[in-house]
């Protein structure tokens, strides 16, 4: 199956082993423990990190040890020719700063200098750090917490988890640069982020952005420009497992039984027209159109939808979903990401945490907080538990991904996995825990269909939201927390209140009693936009990681500050402010593309 990754060589990670340059004795002894270093870095990596297809992520090490500035320069000669897009030093000894140090202002860049007293590696790391904050290239600094004998080739724990959490960033930085996130129309119902800045893209994250309108569905749609055996099993396949759901239109408004018929064959070919704007088909330069089967390159994409499109056509909903998913026609795949409204700034979110996770993302209004008081009120229950402090409705009509609804499992709890780890049951399970309702015509006045599915309770989540203030620049949110459950009585009520063909995940945050998560309500009082990007697992503290690379600082976060692990130099700017020196560091270094 075509993907962005096809055209497309995966960035590696660059291992620099940095020695003591003083020969006749000196360097000599210390070869093998420095290479051995490197090869340790690199086994860890290769081991616990994949890149988006699923095949463990690969690392460049040098056939030698940098000594000096000409094995430096030799060495980045290297890492370009083998499209090295993150680098980390390491090194058990003291070393010559800035005559070994990596000076590519692109590659986001680490050292690791080894806790040992029978050479000052935490001292070349020192003076490294200092070199390159002085130089204006933050780094990040691996320094394990206990003393190791030379002899030790164990990585600790906590170095274990430095130096996963940088290169698991890293990549996600060098995996987004060059491609493009594809708008397809323009700004939906005035919402602020689908007002796609290029300026942004571009400066914070290396991307460009394309613009397609949405005409081009129809374009493509009557003159056929799609893969017809596809669109075939497509359809097939659609009716099949995708089961309808209740029409909860009136009765006056509701379509015959050809209509919904022809909306479904008309969601389904735009489904297939969207995936081939973003990536291209080569079957389209078989069938006559070369331009066509070429695609955007894009990693990411919108679709405005509202109102123009879904005035006069059926919504975007299946495509959103059913794209964003780990499974369609094809069997299982790698999600792609789309962003319902054309909201870009949400779509980026889903984009870094997906980088960061290899797992579907979930976007979704941050709809309402109901609080314990306001439930029992209108429904006469009492919530317990979880619930008991009130929780946020998480819920949109178009790009919650089916895996969203918790039937695939670790370790016997319910998961959004990477795609290579989904069972074709724990497929199936999605599909049939889905119904796809007619839309609300009052809504969408062309039609189409909504998925409708509950989360299960227990997933550990992490909803962000990217948002932009004139004069300032981007901001990110962070907040940690579960899915939970509700009565299914409760749930009835609730959903009939808002819109009951949409998905719906209840969502708890993890409070601190402190500032914006001192409750729930101020959770949602304090959140930056009308939507947000959730993905599954507790990543904020990689999502923190990754943010200061991109010089985005983080405005809210209930990640405990000892998990925040950001470039060195931060310190400079306020050791004991953590949001206060992230936002000064972030302003004084500025987009690393700009």
């Amino acid at each position: 199956m075509n993907t962005v990754w096809i055209k497309n060589e995966f960035p590696k990670v660059g291992i620099r082993p940095v020695i003591d340059g003083r020969c006749h004795g000196v360097r000599e002894a210390l070869e093998a423990q420095t290479m051995n270093m490197a090869k340790r870095a690199a086994k860890l990596i290769s081991e616990h990190l994949r890149y988006p297809d699923g095949s463990p992520v690969q690392c460049v090490i040098p056939a030698f040890t940098i000594g000096g500035c000409a094995e430096a320069a030799a060495c980045d000669a290297q890492f370009e020719r083998q499209n090295v897009g993150v680098s980390m030093t390491v090194t058990p000894c003291w070393c010559y700063g800035t005559e070994t140090m990596e000076t590519n202002p692109l590659r986001p860049k680490a050292v690791w200098g080894f806790n040992g007293t029978e050479r000052p590696g935490a001292v070349y790391l020192a003076a490294m750090l200092a070199g390159y904050a002085q130089r204006g290239l933050p780094a990040y600094g691996i320094y394990g917490r206990e003393v190791q004998d030379a002899t030790d080739t164990k990585v600790p724990d906590d170095v274990r988890e430095k130096i996963l959490r940088f290169a698991r960033a890293g990549l996600a930085v060098a995996l987004m640069r060059e491609k493009s996130y594809l708008a397809c129309g323009t700004s939906s119902m005035g919402i602020a982020g689908s007002f796609v800045d290029p300026d942004f893209f571009q400066d914070y994250l290396g991307m460009r952005t394309e613009q397609v309108d949405m005409c081009e569905f129809e374009r493509r749609i009557e003159k056929g420009i799609f893969d017809p055996a596809e669109c075939a099993r497509a359809l097939a396949w659609t009716r099949k497992h995708c089961k309808e759901g209740k029409d909860w239109n009136a009765k006056k408004m509701q379509k015959s039984r050809a209509e919904k018929d022809a909306d479904w064959e008309y969601v389904v070919k735009m489904a297939l027209v969207m995936r081939d704007l973003m990536v291209g088909n080569p079957v389209l330069k078989e069938m006559g159109f070369p331009e066509e089967a070429l695609g955007r390159n894009a990693i990411a994409s919108g679709f405005q939808g509202q109102r123009q499109w879904t005035d006069y056509r059926p919504n975007g909903d299946f495509l959103e979903a059913i794209l964003n998913s780990s499974f369609d026609w094809n069997g299982i795949r790698a999600p792609y990401i789309v962003a319902t409204e054309n909201d870009a700034l949400n779509g980026a979110g889903m984009l870094l945490m997906y980088l960061l996770t290899n797992r579907a993302q979930l976007f979704a209004d941050v709809r309402t907080y109901w609080s314990g008081d306001a439930v029992r009120r209108v429904t006469g229950k009492k919530m317990t538990g979880l619930n008991a402090n009130g929780f946020i409705h998480l819920i949109n009509s178009g790009a919650g991904s089916l895996d969203a609804c918790g039937k695939q499992r670790e370790k016997g709890k319910p998961a959004m996995k990477p795609f290579w780890d989904i069972t074709p049951a724990e497929a199936d399970a999605c599909l049939k825990a889905t119904q796809w309702c007619m839309a609300s015509l009052g809504y969408f006045r062309g039609g189409g269909y909504s998925s409708n599915f509950f989360s299960e309770g227990g997933m550990p989540m992490t909803m962000t939201r990217i948002s932009r203030v004139k004069g300032l620049g981007p901001f990110l949110q962070i907040a940690e927390g579960w899915s939970t459950e509700l009565p299914a009585a409760v749930t009835q009520q609730l959903m009939e209140r808002t819109d009951p063909t949409w998905p719906c995940t209840w969502f708890v945050p993890r409070l601190t009693g402190k500032g914006a998560f001192r409750d729930v309500y101020s959770v949602m009082n304090a959140w930056s936009a009308n939507h947000g990007a959730i993905s599954y697992g507790h990543i904020g503290a990689d999502i923190t990681t990754l943010a200061a690379m991109l010089r985005i600082p983080v405005a809210l976060t209930n990640v405990p500050d000892e998990d925040v692990f950001r470039p060195h130099v931060w310190g400079a700017f306020g050791a004991d402010d953590l949001t206060g020196a992230d936002y000064r560091a972030c302003q004084h270094f500025g987009p690393v593309y700009k």
